[in-house]
C-alpha cells in the first residue's frame, strides 16, 4: 500500500518530500509547500492512519519510515525531507535507516529521543463527539470545546473530520494511534545505522519546550552535522505561527536542488 500524496513545482532537481505530524495530512504543510514549489518539486504526504492514506494496526517509526522510502523509490530514489513533529521522526529513522534516499533533512520541533506526555486525551476528545448528531463544522468545535480548550487545536484536529463522508468519520484511525502511543511519543533503539553523517537542521519554535538541551544532545549524537535554529515567538506549530519565517529558513537551506 502507498501513501496518498500531492506533487507541485517544477520536475527539475532532487524532490522536497514534506512530512506531517500527529493528527495531521499534507495540506497542514500547504502553504510551506506552495513556497518551497516555487523553486522545487515538492511532494506532500498524508501518513499511513492519517488524511487519504490507508489505514494500518502498525504505526511504528520503522514502520512510517518505510512507507517514506517507497515514496522516495518512486520519484527517483533520493529527496530532501522536511519533517515536523511524528513526520521529523519518521524522517529522522529513515535516514538512519537508508541514509542513502536522503540528501538534506530538515526536522521541525522533535528530537530523537522518548517524550514522558500522551495523546490520549485528544483521541479521548475526538472518539466522545457524538457525529450522528453534528452537521456543521461549529457544532463540533462546539462540542471538542468540552475538552479542548485550545481553540487552535481544535481548529487543528477538526481538519481531520469528514462531515460528508457516510457515515461521518475521522479520517484518522483513533484505535491505532491509541494503541500505538508508546511508540509515537518513544524513539525506536536498534536502527540500522548509530549515525546519519549528511546535512541536517533542526528548526525549533522558540516558545517550544519539544527541543531540550538534552534533546539537542541526542540529536548531535545520531546526527552529528546537525545545526540548530530558533524561530523567535513560534511555538511547537511554527509553520502556522510564522509561516514565512519557517519558509524562508527552508528555502535558504534547501536550496535548488
Amino acid at each position: 500500500m502507498k501513501l496518498n500524496h500531492s506533487i507541485t513545482g517544477t520536475d527539475d532537481g532532487l524532490p522536497v518530500l514534506m512530512v506531517h505530524g500527529l493528527f495531521g495530512q499534507g495540506r497542514n504543510l500547504g502553504a510551506l509547500a506552495r513556497r518551497l514549489a516555487e523553486r522545487r518539486r515538492v511532494v506532500t504526504v498524508d501518513m499511513r492512519n492519517h488524511g487519504d492514506s490507508f489505514h494500518d494496526a502498525d504505526h511504528s517509526y520503522p514502520a512510517l519510515a518505510g512507507d517514506l522510502a517507497q515514496v522516495i523509490g518512486d520519484l527517483g530514489g533520493r529527496a530532501d525531507l522536511v519533517g515536523h513533529s511524528m513526520g521529523g521522526k519518521a524522517s529522522m529513522v529513515l535516514a538512519l535507516s537508508q541514509p542513502g534516499l536522503v540528501r538534506k533533512l530538515a526536522v521541525m520541533d522533535i528530537a530523537p529521543v522518548a517524550y514522558g506526555h500522551s495523546q490520549t486525551a485528544l483521541i479521548d476528545a475526538m472518539e466522545g463527539l457524538d457525529l450522528s448528531s453534528i452537521d456543521r463544522r461549529s457544532a463540533a468545535d462546539a462540542a471538542l470545546a468540552r475538552q479542548v480548550v485550545d481553540p487552535g487545536v481544535r481548529a487543528f484536529l477538526l481538519q481531520s473530520l469528514d462531515l460528508k463522508s457516510d457515515p461521518k468519520a475521522w479520517r484518522l484511525n483513533l484505535a491505532a494511534l491509541r494503541d500505538q502511543m508508546d511508540r509515537l511519543v518513544g524513539w525506536p533503539e536498534g536502527l540500522p545505522h548509530a549515525a546519519f553523517d549528511g546535512s541536517v537542521l533542526e528548526i525549533a519554535g522558540e516558545r517550544s519546550d519539544y527541543v531540550t538541551d538534552a534533546g539537542q544532545a541526542a540529536l548531535r549524537t545520531y546526527f552529528p552535522q546537525a545545526r540548530v535554529m530558533r524561530v523567535k515567538g513560534a511555538g511547537h506549530w511554527l509553520h502556522a505561527d510564522a509561516p514565512e519565517a519557517v519558509a524562508q529558513i527552508l528555502i535558504s537551506y534547501l536550496g535548488d536542488g
